[in-house]
């Protein structure tokens, strides 16, 4: 991932089930150039041994507020004025109370207290315990205090219960820290997104489509969202839920997509085209399933679908456009050819029809071009890589136009 945030973060760890998860989001940060140490209350002990984060992080963990030799190292005043970053995960319900009135009887509430960094809390507890109105009294009054809240999800519970109060998986909580942290570039634009394939019908049963399962879109809009822009997205067919925070727009085939993203892109800032659009249409759709017997041959007339890329490319005024190209050979020189004959402001270009990455994967890796410059980005799941290229982005957009945050 690309380096979008200073390095130095404090993990605060509470004792609940979720502890357990602390240790791959510390994994995580590591993997993207974060120095971690790690903070941990009495019952988070109780669920994963200190001796987890240690390993991980590299560091001694912390958890005595009075620990002597602690102290002579490194005191819970030096301790918050090192980080640049605090992050509470799991955060329960008691340490959410704490940090709400200002108690400090631990390290972790007194850090909290004596950080003067951004804070980030991920709250994980029961789905009573989240809906009672005193958690919600204190999480609002967190917010009035500029702490700002990853999640909970929603799902099954380890108590067996269904509801809000599960601790966002560890890749978006690195997903939401890392994009909120970019100074905000984007924070307050109008976004739309493509994401997915197209199915253009041939009789009432068949279609032609592609292999592109939408998750490169859908991770691109988290990230955006959750780095404050406006975001619209545009889907064709997919097996996965509508992102919460976005505008969702719901398509089949190519021409409502053309239709869908032109009226949203009408007053956007940005369009991030990431939807495998299918090129061709069958010119004639059959009325009625189509018979393997009925002729010895059967010829499919075809016609070109409209360049959706290319056309909000042409828009006046024009929102600054980052197309993607999927190549299976010479990907490098077809990117290129796009990125100037549509006119583009960059593209992102990647294998398909390899081992790893591409279509149907977790994982990818882009190799993004623009006029004057291009840089690679190394194979990782989605999610981080939408980061990757959203800062990147960001930052393309804020050299060529200054943006003027509202």
């Amino acid at each position: 991932m690309g380096r979008v945030i200073n390095k130095r973060i404090l993990l605060g760890v509470c004792g609940g089930i979720a502890a357990y998860k602390a240790a791959e989001l510390l994994r995580l940060l590591r993997k993207q150039g974060c120095e971690v140490r790690v903070v941990m209350t009495a019952a988070a002990a109780r669920f994963v041994a200190p001796l987890t984060f240690q390993a991980l992080s590299g560091h001694s963990v912390h958890s005595e507020l009075l620990d002597p030799e602690q102290e002579q190292a490194m005191s819970h005043i030096q301790l918050a004025r090192w980080a640049d970053l605090l992050l509470i995960a799991p955060a329960t319900a008691d340490t959410l109370a704490k940090m709400a009135h200002g108690l400090a009887d631990d390290l972790l509430s007194t850090l909290y207290l004596a950080a003067e960094c951004p804070v980030y809390v991920a709250p994980a507890m029961n789905q009573a315990m989240w809906g009672k109105p005193v958690t919600q009294e204190n999480i609002a009054r967190l917010q009035q205090h500029g702490v700002t809240v990853i999640g909970p999800a929603a799902g099954e519970q380890a108590c067996g219960e269904q509801g809000y109060g599960r601790m966002v998986e560890p890749a978006e909580i690195v997903q939401s820290v890392l994009i909120q942290s970019t100074g905000g570039l984007i924070a307050g634009l109008k976004l739309v997104v493509s994401a997915g394939p197209t199915r253009e019908p041939l009789d009432p049963v068949r279609f032609i489509s592609n292999r592109s399962s939408g998750k490169m879109g859908y991770a691109l809009t988290k990230a955006a969202v959750a780095a404050g822009a406006d975001v619209t997205l545009v889907s064709g067919p997919v097996h996965l839920p509508a992102p919460t925070g976005a505008k969702f727009i719901q398509v089949e085939t190519a021409l409502q997509m053309y239709q869908a993203v032109l009226n949203a892109c009408a007053d956007a800032d940005l369009y991030i085209g990431a939807a495998a659009v299918a090129d061709y249409r069958a010119k004639q759709v059959a009325g009625r399933k189509l018979k393997k017997g009925e002729a010895e041959d059967s010829v499919i007339e075809l016609e070109k679908n409209p360049d959706i890329v290319a056309a909000v490319a042409g828009l006046l005024p024009k929102p600054w456009v980052v197309g993607f190209a999927a190549e299976t050979d010479d990907l490098e020189n077809y990117a290129l050819g796009k990125l100037r004959s549509k006119n583009l402001d960059m593209i992102a270009a990647n294998w398909v029809g390899r081992a790893e990455g591409g279509f149907d994967s977790e994982r990818n890796a882009l190799q993004v071009f623009w006029p004057d410059g291009r840089k690679t980005l190394e194979m990782a799941d989605k999610t981080s890589l939408a980061v990757q290229l959203l800062q990147l982005i960001a930052e393309r957009m804020h050299e060529k136009n200054p943006i003027k945050n509202p």
